[in-house]
């Protein structure tokens, strides 16, 4: 890490498939599981934009579909 912070930044996903920003350096911590995406914070933030289009917790998201049907 630098003064002004971490330079390189992965993606991680979670169990709800909520996504999140984690210092490369450290290591992933318990919960979470690689997006097999790293960059800057602006191309992360730029990837998890792209990616993360619902933001209802997957347990959320599977409860609703279970009541529509």
């Amino acid at each position: 890490m630098s003064d002004n912070g971490p330079e390189r930044w992965t993606v991680l996903i979670n169990a709800e498939e909520q996504y999140g920003l984690f210092p490369v350096e450290l290591p992933t911590p318990t919960g979470w599981r690689p997006a097999d995406f790293t960059g800057t914070e602006e191309e992360c933030v730029r990837y998890v934009d792209e990616h993360w289009t619902d933001m209802r917790p997957l347990s959320l998201r599977q409860a609703l579909d279970g009541s529509a049907a």
